[in-house]
């Protein structure tokens, strides 16, 4: 036994409990435990049958991350899952599994070799690998198709999402769900497993594998719908390939295809880039001076100024967190188009089935539109979400300073503007914080928590404890113009407009981009976030650009055109109105050409991969500064920044983490390269040179940056 996994008996009954919290990780002590209890479990004569159940609040969750690191770094570890599998299987007496919370990835395979399965009726469970860059690797591929059928299987392995215990139980994976005391249930389906004989193995049934005619277009199918929801991600096709060794090899030889093709994902760069993300989404929360039992406020109830596009969509991401929020307008015509975006969206998602009517219904009821600001005293939170304007902004927060209780936090959604200057005009700058959202708020998972120079740790604390509730991915960024996000995605969007005037076509840099893995180009996102956005932010800021430095010229041409994007039905593309299918513009070349021609620039021949180094190193550069100043903490929280609020592929792990793939050295002389040729806003930042000259990664940053905080906080 071990100190995570316990051995006890209800009368002929041995009850193997897992208990290693919060999620009950399957690594190799907690593998070594139920070997040794399974092995006591079964040389006591007395026990006649054998229940494998989680403590806490799951089953087993999945795999210890840490596990895989032992494995590639060369190091001596990881359980042997197959062989404790094999032993669960091969034990003469019956083996249930008592599923609730999640049984996930290795717990999943553990459940799969017991040889019945019960499940709480809120269980799930899945084989979610893929989103870490890797399959099954302890006989998941190969059981699963055996339970549930082979396009069952090539679903769950191929996409990594979950089913519930009801649809588990419909395919053949679990054996029964049981209503009321989990443990109780198990311990009554043992009893009655003991008078059945002999226990089924997984692994001997075939009855679902279908043949080859059959099996083919289900496998062609998978790998289409692979391609299109991962694209670029070879874990899916992988996980599809171990299944299809399922459906032709016996069981043995499948175990060893699936182990394959299992290390050829772990090994690669993509499974590294996912786990770096899947690590940094927890890391990103750390912040120095906040801790656990830093006080936070509860929000109850919540208020949004302004009812555009964001304000609505901020609106509907309290209402769906349950939240009752106030959403406020300055005319009852700007409040009736909000509030109809608002139906429009949860009607389309009802449509969809993404929510049930009855959850629509009571989440328009939370939204309570006003016209003034009368009970805005009710609010723990409010979010200012007017137009990117300072002055105007500053008249909402001197407003809310007058309305709001004293303990209310008062929340920014600028996407650029000082945080510090807009807390100014209040009484109580250290209440005051930015909570930048991504369009559409109530899709994206960003939220970039701006940190105002007064704000107090308490708010900050707040913020990252709201986004939780939210739904959200939090990342807490320091102030300066465009944060973290918005001053990086400047230089990409710079680059990307200098490549189309310098030769290249408006669809060949937004291919490059999506074909290097971006869920969109540049300039079909500029369309899609409307061209005014960034014009307005361009001339708010206007008296600050460095004169004589070369600049866009197109955009601002659109935009002087009244080609703001979709919305227009016209910017870089051109878009069908009923359903904004784009399509090349030649309106938008003859005004390129015409820029081109007005600035003296010579246009020539563009390769892809000159567009994807310019616009990516463009980012990197960026970052790097970034780092420097502390406005980003660490490096991972650029790259989730940039995976979940700005469409970068997360199987390349983010600008800084890609920077370190590609090698810091190459991308510091390639940077130097740039700089002589197209300007000194290509000069390498010194935190980069040093970086590249020690051998060093962004990664290597962080975890310095890990242990300099440590010291500090000792």
């Amino acid at each position: 036994m071990s100190e995570s996994v316990s051995l006890t008996k209800d009368g002929e009954i041995a009850v193997i409990t897992i208990d290693n919290p919060p999620v009950n990780a399957l690594s190799a002590e907690v593998a070594e435990g139920i070997r040794a209890a399974l092995e006591a479990a079964q040389n006591d004569l007395s026990v006649k049958a054998i229940v494998l159940i989680g403590a806490g609040r799951t089953f087993i969750a999945g795999a210890d991350i840490k596990e895989f690191g032992k494995i590639t770094s060369g190091e001596k570890g990881g359980p042997e899952l197959n062989l404790l599998l094999q032993n669960i299987e091969d034990c003469a007496k019956p083996v249930v599994c008592a599923i609730h919370g999640t049984g996930f990835g290795g717990g999943l395979e553990v459940a799969m070799a017991c040889h019945y399965r019960i499940a709480a009726p809120d269980a799930q469970v899945g084989q979610p690998e893929v989103k870490l860059g890797l399959i099954p690797g302890a006989g998941g591929t190969q059981r699963l198709p055996r339970l549930a059928g082979i396009a069952k299987a090539v679903e769950m392995c191929a996409l990594g999402d979950p089913v519930s215990a009801s649809e588990a139980l419909k395919f053949g994976i679990v054996d029964t769900i049981v209503d009321g005391d989990l443990r109780q249930g198990a311990l009554a389906f043992a009893r009655e497993a003991v008078t059945k004989g002999q226990p089924p193995r997984t692994r001997e049934r075939s009855a679902k594998l279908g043949d080859e005619r059959s099996n083919a277009p289900i496998f062609a199918a998978g790998r289409e719908l692979a391609g299109k929801k991962a694209r670029g991600m070879i874990a899916p096709l992988r996980a599809i390939a171990a299944v299809e060794a399922a459906a032709k090899l016996p069981f043995k030889e499948g175990l060893d295809r699936e182990t394959e093709l299992f290390r050829e994902c772990l090994f690669s760069e993509q499974s590294k880039a996912l786990i770096h993300v899947f690590l940094g989404e927890r890391e990103v929360s750390k912040i120095p001076g906040v801790s656990k039992d830093t006080p936070t406020v509860e929000v109850r109830k919540a208020a949004v100024v302004g009812a555009g596009t964001m304000g609505s969509g901020i609106a509907m991401v309290y209402a769906n967190a349950g939240v009752p929020v106030l959403l406020k307008e300055a005319s009852q015509e700007m409040l009736d188009r909000g509030l109809g975006t608002i139906r429009r969206n949860y009607a389309a998602s009802a449509e969809r089935r993404r929510f049930t009517q009855e959850f629509v219904d009571q989440r328009l009821e939370l939204i309570r539109p006003s016209l003034t600001y009368d009970d805005f005293a009710e609010a723990d939170i409010v979010v200012e979400a007017v137009f990117e304007n300072m002055e105007l902004k500053k008249g909402v927060f001197s407003e809310l300073d007058k309305v709001c209780k004293p303990d209310a936090i008062l929340a920014s959604n600028t996407s650029s503007l000082n945080i510090d200057e807009i807390a100014s005009v209040t009484g109580r700058p250290h209440q005051v914080i930015g909570h930048h959202f991504f369009a559409p708020p109530n899709v994206m998972r960003l939220l970039e928590i701006v940190r105002g120079g007064a704000t107090s740790n308490e708010v900050v604390a707040s913020s990252l404890a709201l986004a939780r509730k939210l739904g959200k991915t939090g990342v807490v960024v320091g102030n300066c113009r465009g944060f973290v996000g918005n001053r990086m995605y400047a230089p990409y969007q710079r680059e990307a407009q200098f490549l189309v005037e310098e030769g290249a076509t408006v669809e060949q840099v937004d291919d490059a981009l999506y074909s290097f893995g971006m869920a969109m180009g540049p300039l079909a996102a500029g369309d899609l976030s409307g061209l005014d956005v960034g014009w307005r932010i361009r001339k708010e800021y206007q008296h600050l650009e460095p004169k004589g430095v070369r600049r866009p010229l197109v955009a601002d041409r659109l935009c002087q055109l009244q080609r703001f994007g979709q919305k227009t039905g016209a910017g870089w593309y051109k878009y069908d109105p009923s359903d904004r299918t784009r399509m090349p513009d030649p309106e938008v070349e003859k005004i390129v050409e015409e820029c081109a021609r007005a600035a003296g620039i010579d246009r020539r021949s563009i390769s892809d991969h000159e567009i994807v180094e310019r616009t990516i190193y463009a980012l990197i550069t960026e970052g790097a500064r970034i780092l420097e100043e502390g406005i980003a903490l660490r490096a991972v929280d650029i790259d989730i920044i940039y995976i979940y609020g700005y469409g970068f592929p997360a199987h390349r792990g983010g600008p800084m983490w890609y920077a370190g793939t590609v090698g810091l050295k190459e991308v510091y002389d390639r940077i130097r390269q740039f700089r002589d040729q197209h300007g000194d806003f290509w000069e390498p930042p010194p935190l980069l040179r040093q970086l590249a000259e020690r051998g060093k990664t962004f990664d290597d940053f962080d975890k310095e940056r890990v242990l300099q905080l440590r010291a500090q906080k000792h």
